[in-house]
């Protein structure tokens, strides 16, 4: 390890930071939003067309992120129907956003079917409309137990923003790589974007695993 060139690389990496950071963000309320489309799809009173949901958020899961992100960059443009270019960091949003929605829409599935029966008879007996039932007695029960696990997806997601870098986004990897093949070494680079990963990743698996436990000891209580 050369110190100097430790020094040197630090501000080069760190300028990556803030595009990773608004990368990861945009990734993740992309998935939110589109999570939720998912679970409205798969409701919907139409078995053939719940089988076809589902298999799209299958192959959707089963197909690296990586390979997701080079089709839309590389094989859009070219596709003789399509034929649309995007930008890369449209194109990261895009890939990474699906990608995660179809695990974060199962998480949502998760927490409205934990929403007791009667609390669906209740609403209807009572006449509420489809959004207040959803708004006023649905999510409100069914978000707070899969905030735990929602909070994990954002650090996997986090960590792999990275992929990013190999369709053009210059964030914290691919500054590394970059100043690397400057001057023909990168353990130096890649040890700094490794050390910023895991300062920003493991104080958060730390909060998100605090919230796992305050919603354990809330529900815990409100079983006795």
């Amino acid at each position: 390890m050369k110190w100097d060139l430790f020094m040197e690389a630090f501000p080069v990496v760190m300028e990556g930071l803030k595009l990773t950071v608004i990368l990861t963000i945009a990734c993740y309320v992309f998935a939110l939003l589109v999570g939720f489309i998912w679970v409205y799809l798969k409701r919907i009173p139409i078995k053939s067309l719940r089988w076809v949901i589902t298999w799209i958020m299958e192959f959707i899961r089963s197909t690296p992120p990586l390979v997701q992100l080079f089709f839309l960059y590389y094989g859009l443009p070219v596709m003789p129907v399509i034929g649309v270019s995007l930008s890369a960091f449209t194109c990261a949003v895009l890939g990474l956003g699906l990608h995660f929605s179809t695990y974060i829409g199962e998480v949502y599935r998760s927490g409205i079917e934990s929403v007791d029966e009667g609390q669906w008879e209740a609403s209807t007996a009572l006449n509420f409309s489809t959004k207040d039932k959803w708004f006023k007695i649905v999510l409100p029960q069914a978000i707070p137990p899969t905030i735990p696990m929602l909070g994990n997806y954002f650090i996997i997601l986090f960590k792999e923003v990275p992929l990013a870098s190999t369709i053009g986004v210059l964030e914290i990897l691919a500054k590394a790589n970059s100043f690397g093949s400057q001057h023909f070494r990168y353990i130096e680079a890649l040890t700094i974007a490794a050390l910023i990963f895991l300062v920003l990743s493991y104080p958060s698996s730390l909060f998100i695993n605090y919230l796992e436990r305050k919603m354990n000891r809330r529900f815990e209580k409100k079983a006795t």
